[in-house]
């Protein structure tokens, strides 16, 4: 295998154990090759940003877009904009109304293509609540199973000043989470695209 081969398949972001594997070369060659041309190696931060892009993706996003998913779509990220998490590695959804916890899931599974089984859902609730019941509630609600719930917040209850039927949030507020950083770029980057297009159109 010629040198330029080598030292191409090397700038293509193939490290080098991946090179020597796949054309059964030693390490210590190509190490000495790179050297010879002033190749300079990767530093740690960017080999694992290189390994990290190179993951197989957890998501499949559905584009181009039937015109009956549009409508799904922009609601999905503009409920995001408004009440996901915008930093970390996680897309996080936070709400207590069910409906908009069933239309953000539904754009998770409909558009971005999700693997079912990576949802984690979290709990918060006060201490005069069932958190047992009120996950039960929310498994129903979203079709999803309770052992994808990690372990509730459950805050110390102010003392009732109103009966319980008029609570603000009867069903605590559940968290939405998919641990998937590129999956959270790509629903920001939609956002920012989406948001300047409407600002365009009826600004």
């Amino acid at each position: 295998m010629h040198a330029e081969e080598i030292i191409s398949l090397y700038q293509q972001n193939n490290s080098v154990p991946e090179i020597a594997k796949d054309h059964h070369l030693s390490l210590d060659y190509i190490y000495r090759l790179l050297k010879k041309h002033n190749i300079p190696r990767r530093n740690r931060s960017l080999q694992n940003k290189i390994r990290f892009e190179k993951k197989p993706l957890s998501f499949q996003f559905h584009e181009p877009l039937v015109r009956q998913e549009e409508d799904l779509f922009i609601a999905g990220l503009m409920l995001y904009m408004g009440e996901g998490a915008k930093t970390g590695n996680t897309v996080d959804f936070a709400n207590s109304d069910p409906r908009l916890l069933k239309i953000f899931i539904l754009f998770l599974r409909k558009i971005c293509g999700v693997e079912e089984g990576k949802m984690r859902f979290y709990l918060y609730c006060f201490s005069d609540q069932n958190s047992d019941s009120l996950k039960a509630f929310w498994s129903k609600e979203l079709k999803v199973d309770s052992n994808q719930f990690t372990k509730p917040y459950i805050k110390e209850s102010a003392p009732v000043k109103a009966p319980k039927k008029t609570r603000i949030m009867p069903y605590g507020v559940l968290h939405i989470r998919y641990n998937d950083k590129r999956l959270l770029e790509k629903m920001l980057s939609l956002c920012s695209t989406l948001i300047a297009r409407l600002t365009i159109q009826h600004g």
